[in-house]
């Protein structure tokens, strides 16, 4: 989290971090108890990226590329998909025979989102959209993920202005709720 470099470079860094902690998730055992731990760890940095990227990817997608509308609105959906199962995720014990079909099911999401965002969309940007802006971006996708919320939250707005404004105080609140329960940390 927060790499540094372009938004591109920056979203590649968490996409590989977020493909770790999947890794980890399937070379435990079903029922093991770190398969929670690592899956928490998932949520709370999908969730950080995604609201990072619907604040100012996906508006840059939407300006610097042709049907950036229809683009931005596919990712969007994906994130969407991503969303609703990691709050359905949040909810189960690891000992809970929903528990590995939902992270399955999340892990399959996510990974062919990041296959269709770097084969497809970041080559995209990265030949329409100037050095400078994609820099600037970087930063501020950083910035978004240091207040962005931790936990999935489906019924929030996913575009701007309402989820800019709504993020860090969710944000605050979400970070929070971690410290106190511990979530995302190991015993």
């Amino acid at each position: 989290m927060g790499h540094g470099g372009n938004v591109i470079e920056e979203l590649v860094t968490d996409h590989r971090e977020v493909q770790e902690l999947f890794g980890r998730i399937e070379a435990l055992p079903p029922g093991h108890k770190d398969r929670k731990l690592y899956a928490d760890q998932a949520t709370m940095e999908l969730v950080r990226h995604s609201v990072a990227e619907e604040a100012y990817l996906y508006p840059a997608v939407r300006e610097h590329l042709p049907g950036g509308d229809a683009l931005a609105d596919r990712e969007i959906d994906d994130h969407s998909r991503a969303e609703q199962i990691m709050k359905d995720l949040e909810g189960c014990e690891v000992s809970d025979p929903e528990f590995d079909r939902l992270v399955g099911m999340l892990m399959t999401e996510v990974r062919s989102h990041i296959t269709d965002e770097e084969a497809n969309l970041f080559p995209k940007l990265r030949a329409t959209c100037p050095a400078a802006t994609l820099d600037d971006l970087g930063d501020k996708v950083r910035m978004a993920k240091k207040a962005a919320p931790t936990r999935p939250h489906p019924s929030a707005p996913d575009t701007p202005p309402a989820n800019k404004l709504l993020a860090p105080g969710v944000g605050m609140v979400d970070r929070l709720r971690d410290a106190l329960s511990g979530r995302g940390k190991k015993d």
